[in-house]
């Protein structure tokens, strides 16, 4: 029986380990500004957010324009304190910004309040805003420097979706994030195409609950500090990563069929923990995250999650389908993928100091990211095998190329190998334990390249491609 678990254990394990997408990052551009946020407009170019006020145009060329597209620093809070959070945080374009050149703003202003604003592109000049042309849409007194949340996105209903947080301070001490009659902790959901500054969409779940104390614009509840949402350009389906309070980090998804009215749980829960239950309604009536990862486990210490969005790209097959995000304390990328059951959490390697603060996608749903303390911007990319760890070196395979039949050498105790295509699909797989085949049949098989993977007793990975004849 011990045996059996062993074998078990071990095989869970390594198609764990490989189910991982190999993710690496691609210098595109440097020496931005504390850069929050990547957006595309529809076109070849990215704007790129920085936290004292500037919008700023990457070119796919990887060149930045020398002026602004948008410059409100004389606006925008000072943020360089401790426990500072504000500063320019989202921005959005609206859906049909090719015809009306509108534009939306996250931000907190001199005295700490949050501003929605649209703003206007230059009709003479698509690489310049209006800077005149400012409408505030939307204001929410602070009552912290902190947990501003500051993300905002056009759903695929064409309203405006925006993300605050709790208002600051430790633990929620107001219980902003289960209170109706204020803004903070919530998404909002309003309409900036009818009658200025906006409208509330008669079908937003709490419209007419009954209460007179209930705001209108609450889309859903129940959130600390939200930092990024995205929706699936494929599904619709609402992506909410939330900062937690000390020990947990969690990944929220509202399907494109929801109806609003979610209660997400803070303060109440922290992630599946609960938190402070005080007047707090029924575990059964709250969304619990589809995912989450502690603080402090056997990896390094993460603390504060960066949303991201799912990959829905054309260069990256592997990647399709996976959500992507980082920690911001541990500078690592994290993948959640779904294997029909599970949703399943991976990290990648550190990358080092970088302080990765928000995900943008091109107008080929591919993947970047900001680096905050860099200042680099990086686009997602898959890990090539010539980037692999030295330790891979000692696998050997014989012959290679092969026609029938190769052999694993070079690595003591094999528990389990497996036999992939360059795209990670499995051909091939030996039941964990001791003693095992170490011949691979390639029978059947067509000429091409394949990833021949090997686990051995320690819980090391190995990983050699292998030329079918």
């Amino acid at each position: 029986m011990k045996t059996k678990f062993i074998q078990l254990l071990s095989l869970v394990l390594f198609q764990s380990i490989f189910a991982q997408p190999n993710v690496d990052l691609e210098l595109i551009a440097s020496g931005f500004d504390m850069p929050l946020s990547i957006r595309n407009a529809g076109d070849s170019r990215l704007f790129v957010v920085e936290r004292f006020g500037y919008i700023k145009v990457l070119n796919n060329d990887g060149s930045v324009n020398s002026t602004p597209f948008l410059n409100i620093e004389s606006q925008v809070a000072d943020s360089e304190g401790i426990g500072q959070e504000g500063g320019l945080l989202g921005l959005a374009f609206h859906p049909d910004y090719q015809n009306n050149g509108y534009f939306y703003v996250h931000y907190t202003d001199n005295l700490d309040d949050t501003v929605i604003s649209r703003f206007t592109v230059d009709p003479a000049n698509p690489n310049l805003a209006d800077s005149n042309s400012e409408m505030i849409v939307l204001t929410v007194d602070q009552p912290f420097p902190n947990h501003n949340g500051g993300d905002l996105a056009f759903g695929p209903d064409g309203y405006l979706y925006i993300a605050l947080g709790d208002g600051g301070t430790f633990s929620d001490s107001a219980n902003n994030g289960q209170r109706l009659d204020t803004l903070m902790g919530k998404i909002l959901r309003i309409n900036i195409d009818g009658p200025l500054p906006y409208s509330v969409p008669s079908d937003n779940p709490f419209r007419t609950d009954g209460d007179p104390n209930t705001l209108e614009e609450i889309w859903a509840y129940g959130l600390r500090n939200p930092w990024r949402i995205s929706f699936d350009s494929l599904t619709g389906d609402l992506w909410i990563a939330d900062v937690g309070q000390g020990t947990r980090e969690e990944i929220n998804l509202q399907p494109v069929s929801s109806l609003g009215g979610e209660n997400y749980g803070w303060r109440c829960y922290e992630g599946y923990n609960s938190y402070n239950l005080t007047a707090c309604a029924s575990e059964e009536s709250m969304t619990f995250p589809i995912a989450e990862y502690p603080h402090v486990s056997a990896g390094p210490f993460r603390c504060s999650i960066t949303g991201g969005y799912r990959y829905r790209g054309n260069n990256i097959p592997g990647f399709y389908g996976i959500y992507f995000f980082a920690d911001h304390c541990s500078n690592d990328i994290g993948t959640l993928s779904y294997d029909g059951l599970n949703w399943n959490i991976d990290f990648s390697a550190s990358f080092g100091e970088q302080g990765f603060a928000g995900f943008g996608e091109d107008q080929n749903n591919e993947l970047y990211v900001a680096a905050l303390t860099t200042g680099n911007i990086y686009k997602v990319v898959e890990e090539t095998l010539s980037d692999q760890p030295q330790n891979f070196q000692t696998l050997k395979l014989t012959p290679n190329p092969a026609d029938d039949m190769v052999h694993i050498h070079g690595i003591n105790n094999i528990l389990h190998w497996e036999l992939s295509d360059i795209l990670g699909k499995r051909i091939q797989m030996t039941i964990p334990g001791p003693g095992i085949d170490t011949e691979i049949s390639l029978s059947g098989l067509a000429k091409g390249l394949y990833i021949v993977s090997v686990l051995d007793a320690s819980g090391q990975l190995y990983r050699r491609k292998l030329i079918k004849k």
